[in-house]
């Protein structure tokens, strides 16, 4: 069935309904307060299915830096030619004068949970009753030897949409005759397990048409990875040659970089490179850690809700979470953000509460109309998001299913788009 935004936006109606209690405010003001960290995935759709939902019963206020939000998912189809860096950039107009969010363009800097407030880099104070955390990722400092967050303007990881993205394209694009495009792959868990390999094809992609002589090689601490038979088949079909992934097995894991001299360092073997994507280890947003609702890299919470283990009134939604099954995505995000947005608008007022489903799909685009996708549905238990069935595309499939698949991959973008931000 092919995804279009009105199937799409209606994807997450449940069927059965039970009744909550509203919560007490501590203090005693009339309005509850909701307080929503990023405005991503996560958090963009769970402020405004609060706030429409509420319809004026909850004060819903979000709190993001960016004036315009570029996806990091659909990023690898502009490294790949496919997009324009302007349709990933998404902006919070509707979200403030349709739904009456207070968007607020600032970082936060600390939350603390005995007073109930987020304090903002610009010295102001956010009350809440509850709090929802979407902050998306962090790299783990040191987890590839030779790279830090300075080093990323020489060797970027482009793992978070805008600037970054930008970067790594120009820098592919400037590649002499026959260079060499290094990528340093992340260890489990981390965003989108799908996306480097995408990345992949998207250079190939690129690489192929502009400098056919150049070489692409992936360091991989991972023995397997998402899509790999799909991706792997895809290579040898379209960029033959091309591609040398190295796992774990061949010393993939034992990697190192010199981002002044441009080099990557493979199991003892020293190579040259043009232009280095390094995709760090990753850990939830620091917000999350500095909330204290972290294990150390992830935080972990309850399924029904998304709330935290650490503090019921605390939720973390989307990358940050530790949650189960379910993938670090942005489709995955915008799931657990309804669920979440229907369980705190519950708790504060006395809404019905519907039971926890989930669901999920990641597409790849591996070559013009050559799109794959991996999905599955999900239902919350008490000890995680449990996984109940899932798909994936085959190998060997026919072009008529590859472009139909591309173009489900299209429709969704649209969709979740619009649902975040429409």
């Amino acid at each position: 069935m092919k995804l279009n935004r009105r199937i799409f936006m209606g994807s997450s109606a449940a069927a059965m309904a039970s009744l909550s209690s509203p919560a007490v405010l501590a203090d005693g003001h009339g309005k509850p307060r909701v307080v929503v960290i990023g405005g991503g995935a996560g958090g963009a759709t769970v402020a405004k299915y609060l706030a429409k939902d509420s319809k004026g019963e909850i004060d819903v206020t979000l709190v993001e830096p960016t004036r315009t939000y570029f996806t990091c998912f659909f990023s690898n189809l502009y490294l790949g030619g496919f997009k324009d860096i302007d349709d990933l950039g998404h902006t919070y107009g509707t979200l403030a004068a349709k739904y009456g969010i207070n968007v607020v363009h600032d970082w936060a800097v600390n939350v603390d949970r005995d007073s109930k407030t987020v304090t903002l880099a610009g010295g102001s104070k956010l009350p809440y009753d509850k709090l929802v955390l979407s902050p998306g990722i962090d790299f783990v400092e040191g987890a590839v030897e030779g790279w830090s967050i300075a080093a990323q303007n020489a060797m970027p990881h482009a793992y978070k949409g805008g600037s970054q993205t930008e970067l790594l394209k120009a820098q592919v694009m400037a590649m002499p005759e026959g260079g060499t495009f290094a990528m340093v792959a992340p260890p489990n868990p981390y965003r989108c397990p799908p996306g480097p390999y995408e990345r992949i094809s998207m250079v190939a992609h690129v690489l192929k048409a502009n400098n056919p002589t150049a070489k692409i090689i992936v360091a991989d601490p991972k023995d397997k990875f998402s899509k790999q038979a799909l991706f792997q088949e895809g290579w040898a079909n379209h960029y033959a040659g091309m591609v040398d992934w190295i796992g774990s097995d061949f010393g993939g894991g034992n990697v190192s970089v010199d981002p002044n001299a441009m080099t990557i360092t493979i199991d003892g073997e020293e190579t040259k490179v043009d232009a280095c994507n390094v995709i760090p280890a990753m850990k939830a947003g620091r917000i999350a850690e500095l909330a204290g609702v972290t294990d150390g890299n992830w935080a972990p919470v309850n399924a029904a809700d998304m709330s935290t283990k650490a503090d019921a009134d605390v939720y973390v939604l989307g990358d940050s979470s530790q949650q189960g099954d379910m993938p670090k995505s942005g489709f995955s995000a915008n799931s657990q953000a309804k669920v979440c947005a229907n369980a705190v608008r519950g708790a504060l007022t006395g809404s019905k509460v519907f039971p926890a489903k989930f669901s999920n799909t990641c597409w790849s685009l591996i070559d013009t109309d050559d799109g794959v996708k991996v999905g599955a549905t999900y239902e919350a238990t008490d000890e995680k998001i449990a996984k109940v069935d899932g798909f994936i595309s085959a190998t060997g499939e026919d072009s008529a299913t590859r472009k139909a698949t591309y173009e489900e991959s299209e429709g969704w973008y649209a969709g979740i788009t619009a649902d975040m931000f429409g």
